[in-house]
C-alpha cells in the first residue's frame, strides 16, 4: 500500500491526529457511550465481551489517527479494519452494526480533532481540509472492514456447507443408528428426532438436471420439513413426514417430476434413513431409463424383487420370453403388447381386443403363438406370475397398432 501523500491529508492536519493520538483512551469510551445511547436499538453486540468491544475500539480509533497522521500506510486494505471485519463475522455481529460503529467513530475523531484545532488555534481552513481527509480515511477503513466481513461470511457459508453435507451423507449412511449422532443430526437440520420419514431419490439426466425441480422449496411452502443433498448421480431427499400420509407428500412432489424418481416407504425415526435411503435407490432401479416418473417402492415390489438380483430377473427374462424376445422386432413387439394387454385385462382376450383395437380372434392367435413359442400354456397361477414378472423386468414396450 502507498503512503498518504500531501494532498491526502495536509501538514496541519497530520499534525492535530497525531496531536489526538494521546486522547484515544478518552475517546473510546465516548465511543462506547454513544454506541449503547445513540438510536440503542440499531446495536446488536450481545455476542462480543465489553473487554473485547472496547478493545477494539481503542484501536480503531487509534487506526483513523494513525492513517490520517500519516503514520501508517491507509485507509484501503488496513490490516487493522480488516481484522475487526472478520472476528465480528465470526462472532455474529451484523455487518450494518459494524458500519454504524465506525461512521460514530468518525465523528468522535472529528469532535476530538475540533477540539485540537480551536485549543491551537488552528485556522477554518485547515478544519475543513481536516475533516475532508478524516470521513475519506473512516470511508476507505469502513470499505476494508465490509470486504473482509463478507468474506469471512462466504468462508463461514463454506465450511457450513461442508459440514452440513457430511452429516447427510453420515445420515443416508446409516450412522443415524448412534444416539448422540441422531440427536445431533437433528438439531443441526432442523428436523424431528422421532416420527415417521420418507427419502426420496431423483436421478440426474443427460444434462445433468435432477429429476425433481425445486423439491425443497415446494414441500416447505406446505410446511413440510425435509433436507436435500445433490450427489455425483442423484438428488436425495430426506422428508419428515410429522402425522402426514407419505401419499400426500409424493402427490406434492410428482408436479415437479421430470426424469426417474424413487420413493422408500415410511420409516420409523431418523434411525432407519439409511434403509429407507436404500429402499428409495432400489424404487428408482425399477423406473425405465426414458421414462418420467416418480414410484413408490410400495407400489413396484414385484419390479423390486428383479431390480435387487440381476441374475434372477436375466434368468427369468430369458426362460420365460426368450423365444418371443428371439423373433424378429416387428414380431417381437406386437407379441409383448398383446401378452401385456391380455395380463392387464385380467386374461380377457375380449378387453385387450378392446385396449390393442383389434379383433378378439387376432388376441387368440397371437397368444396361441406366444404358447407355442415358449412351449407351455399361458394359463394358471404360475404361468400369470412368471409371465407378469417377466415383462415388468422389460421396458414396457411401445404400443402397436394391428
Amino acid at each position: 500500500m502507498d503512503a498518504p501523500t500531501a494532498d491526502f491529508a495536509a501538514p496541519s492536519s497530520q499534525e492535530l491526529a497525531a496531536a489526538a493520538l494521546d486522547d484515544v483512551p478518552v475517546l473510546t469510551e465516548r465511543l462506547l457511550a454513544a454506541i449503547f445511547t445513540d438510536n440503542p436499538e440499531w446495536t446488536d453486540y450481545a455476542p462480543v465481551p465489553r473487554a473485547d468491544l472496547r478493545e477494539a475500539c481503542g484501536r480503531y480509533l487509534s487506526r483513523v489517527l494513525e492513517v490520517l497522521g500519516g503514520q501508517v500506510p491507509g485507509p484501503d486494505g488496513d490490516d487493522v479494519a480488516a481484522e475487526i471485519g472478520r472476528h465480528r463475522a465470526e462472532q455474529g455481529v451484523p455487518l450494518e452494526v459494524m458500519l454504524r460503529t465506525f461512521r460514530l467513530g468518525g465523528r468522535i475523531v472529528w469532535e476530538a480533532l475540533v477540539e485540537r484545532a480551536s485549543a491551537r488555534g488552528v485556522g477554518p481552513d485547515a478544519v475543513i481540509e481536516a475533516a475532508t481527509a478524516m470521513w475519506t480515511v473512516v470511508d476507505g477503513l469502513s470499505s476494508t472492514l465490509s470486504t473482509s466481513y463478507r468474506s469471512t461470511e462466504l468462508e463461514q457459508l463454506r465450511r457450513d456447507d461442508q459440514r452440513r453435507h457430511a452429516l447427510v451423507e453420515d445420515l443416508l449412511g446409516g450412522r443415524a443408528q448412534d444416539d448422540a449422532f441422531r440427536r445431533r443430526a437433528a438439531e443441526q437440520l432442523d428436523l424431528p428426532l422421532a416420527g415417521s420419514y420418507l427419502v426420496v431419490v431423483a436421478a440426474h439426466g443427460a444434462d445433468g438436471r435432477a429429476a425433481l425441480r425445486g423439491p425443497q422449496t415446494a414441500l416447505g411452502a406446505g410446511g413440510i420439513r425435509s433436507v436435500w443433498q445433490a450427489r455425483a448421480d442423484t438428488l436425495v431427499g430426506v422428508i419428515a413426514l410429522e402425522q402426514r400420509a407419505p401419499a400426500t407428500v409424493l402427490e406434492r412432489l410428482r408436479p415437479l417430476t421430470r426424469g426417474r424418481a424413487g420413493a422408500s416407504p415410511a420409516v420409523a425415526g431418523l434411525a432407519q434413513v439409511g434403509l429407507a435411503h436404500q429402499l428409495a435407490l432400489t424404487a428408482l432401479g425399477t423406473v425405465p431409463d426414458t421414462a418420467v416418473e416418480l414410484v413408490s417402492l410400495p407400489d413396484r415390489l414385484p419390479e423390486a424383487l428383479l431390480v435387487a438380483s440381476p441374475e434372477l430377473r436375466r434368468r427369468l427374462v430369458q426362460d420365460t420370453l426368450g423365444p418371443v424376445l428371439a423373433r424378429p422386432p416387428k414380431e417381437r413387439d406386437m407379441l409383448l403388447a398383446t401378452l401385456t394387454a391380455w395380463l392387464a385385462a385380467e386374461c380377457s382376450a375380449g378387453d385387450a381386443a378392446h385396449r390393442l383395437y383389434c379383433h378378439r380372434n387376432t388376441v387368440l392367435n397371437r397368444l396361441q403363438r406366444i404358447s407355442a413359442l415358449v412351449g407351455r400354456p399361458l394359463t394358471g397361477r404360475r404361468a400369470y406370475v412368471e409371465l407378469s414378472l417377466a415383462l415388468s423386468a422389460l421396458d414396457p414396450p411401445e404400443p402397436v397398432t394391428p
